[in-house]
C-alpha cells in the first residue's frame, strides 16, 4: 500500500496553530546547559485525547493529566525532566497542579487546561519553584519553529532529539500531524519514560481523536521493549485545533483511513527511533510471530524472546543461539507444538520443525552480527501474528543503570 503521507520537517509546531518552546529552571543543577521545561500552545481551541501507563504506582502528572483530559478544551502541554514527580504523595499531586497552575495564569487560561508530564527520578520532591520562576520566561517565548527545542528538553538518558511530521490532503484541505517523544530505558529504580506529543491541525471530534491514537499506541508504542520494565509516568497526548479546515473526520470514511494511517507513521517513527536510542543498545531487531493459533497467542510469543535478556544478551554477543529463542517460546504460554516450530533470522531458516536446520552457523552469525535484523517465527498452528520492536542487552547498559 502507497504511502498517503509525506513527511515534512516541523515536528509538533508543523501543524498550523501550534508554538513550543524550552527553558532551563535547574531542576539539574549539574547540566545548565540542557534545557529541562518544555511547553506546547495551542492559542486556538483543541480537542485532546492521551494514553496512561498501566503500572498501577501511578506518577503524579499522570494522575492530573488524566483529570484535566476530560476537559472539553485543552490548550497547552508542560512537561519537565530531571525529575518524575512520582511516589511524591498528596504534596507530589498539589505541585503537578502548580505546574498547570503556572502555566494557565501566564496565559489566561483555567487549570484544567493544561496537561501536565514529568520524566526522571522517582521518590524526589520537584522543586516546583524553581519550575513556577521560569514558566513566566517561557510562555511568552514559545515559537512556531520550537520543536526541537521541545524535543531536547524531555530528553532525559536519550542522545538525540525525537521529532517528525507528516503532511497529507483531506478534501483538499492540507492537513498536518507532528510529533515529539523521548525515552531510552523503562528501569528501577531509575526509571526512565516513555512521553509522546502529538499535535494535528485537523478538524476531528474527541472521542474520534481518542479512537485514532488509542489504535495508532496500540500499533507502536505497545509493541517496543528495551528492558520490559514499565514506567510509572508513560504518557502519550494528542492536541487538535482544527485549523486545517478540513471537513470534521469522521470514523468509518475513507479521510479518516487517509489520517489514521499518517497518525500510525508517526507514531511508528517515534517508537522506532526510541527503540533504536535505547540505553547501552547496539542492535535494533524485529521479532515476528505467525502462524499462531489466536492473536494473544502470537503477543505472548513474540514478546517473551523480545524480553529474554538471555535472548538480548546473546544478540549482543553475536550468537544466534536459537535454543534460548525455543526456550522463550516455551513458556510464553502460547498454545505451541515443538515439532511445528520454524525459527528464521533475516530469511535464513535457522530452525525447521523444532530442530536444527542445515544453515552454516556462520551465515547466521552475519545475520546477528548486523545492526539491525528481523526475527522470524513460525508457529503453523494458525493465521494470527504480531510483531515486536526490541534490542540486544549490552554491558553499557547495566552501566548505566547501576546507580549514580
Amino acid at each position: 500500500m502507497s504511502p498517503v503521507y509525506s513527511e515534512i520537517p516541523g515536528g509538533v509546531t508543523a501543524p498550523e496553530g501550534f508554538f513550543a518552546g524550552s527553558a532551563y529552571c535547574g531542576i539539574k543543577a549539574s547540566n545548565p546547559d540542557r534545557p529541562d521545561v518544555a511547553l506546547i500552545v495551542s492559542p486556538q481551541p483543541t480537542v485532546a485525547a492521551g494514553t496512561f501507563t498501566t503500572n498501577r504506582v501511578k506518577a503524579a502528572p499522570v494522575r492530573v493529566s488524566a483529570a484535566h483530559l476530560r476537559n472539553a478544551d485543552i490548550r497547552a502541554i508542560v512537561a519537565n525532566a530531571g525529575n518524575a514527580n512520582a511516589c511524591t504523595g498528596v504534596a507530589g499531586i498539589e505541585t503537578a497542579k502548580r505546574m498547570t497552575r503556572a502555566v494557565s495564569s501566564k496565559m489566561g487560561l483555567k487549570e484544567r487546561q493544561v496537561l501536565v508530564c514529568s520524566t526522571g527520578r522517582i521518590g524526589v520532591p520537584l522543586p516546583i519553584e524553581k519550575i513556577e520562576g521560569t514558566i513566566g520566561q517561557l510562555v511568552p517565548n514559545v515559537t512556531r519553529v520550537g520543536s526541537k527545542a521541545a524535543a531536547e528538553a524531555i530528553m532525559t538518558s536519550d542522545t538525540f532529539p525525537k521529532e517528525i511530521a507528516v503532511e497529507i490532503q483531506l478534501g483538499g484541505k492540507t492537513v498536518r500531524i507532528g510529533g515529539i517523544a523521548k525515552g531510552a530505558g523503562m528501569i528501577d529504580p531509575n526509571m526512565a519514560t516513555m512521553l509522546c506529543f502529538v499535535t494535528t491541525d485537523a478538524l476531528i471530534e474527541k472521542a474520534e481523536l481518542q479512537q485514532a491514537l488509542s489504535v495508532s499506541v496500540e500499533h507502536s508504542f505497545n509493541r517496543i521493549t528495551i528492558d520490559g520494565d514499565m514506567s510509572t509516568n508513560d504518557t502519550v497526548l494528542m492536541l487538535a485545533n482544527g485549523l486545517a479546515g478540513n471537513e470534521m473526520l469522521r470514523a468509518g470514511t475513507p479521510d479518516f483511513e487517509v489520517f489514521q494511517r499518517a497518525l500510525d507513521h508517526v507514531t511508528l517513527s517515534l517508537a522506532r527511533m526510541i527503540v533504536e536510542d535505547g540505553e547501552g543498545v547496539t542492535k535494533f531487531v524485529e521479532v515476528c510471530v505467525n502462524g499462531a493459533a489466536s492473536f494473544s497467542d502470537a503477543r505472548r510469543t513474540s514478546e517473551a524472546i523480545a524480553k529474554s535478556c538471555l535472548v538480548k544478551c546473546a544478540w549482543f554477543g553475536g550468537d544466534p543461539n536459537w535454543g534460548r529463542i525455543m526456550d522463550a517460546i516455551g513458556y510464553s504460554g502460547a498454545k505451541v507444538r515443538e515439532e511445528l516450530i520454524d525459527i528464521y533470522y533475516d530469511g535464513l531458516i535457522a530452525v525447521k520443525g523444532g530442530m536444527a536446520s542445515a544453515t552454516p552457523f556462520e551465515k547466521l552469525q552475519q545475520a546477528v552480527a548486523q545492526k539491525r535484523f528481523r526475527v522470524t517465527v513460525d508457529l503453523h498452528l494458525g493465521t494470527a501474528e504480531y510483531i515486536v520492536f526490541t534490542t540486544d542487552l549490552s554491558t553499557d547498559y547495566v552501566r548505566l543503570n547501576m546507580g549514580e
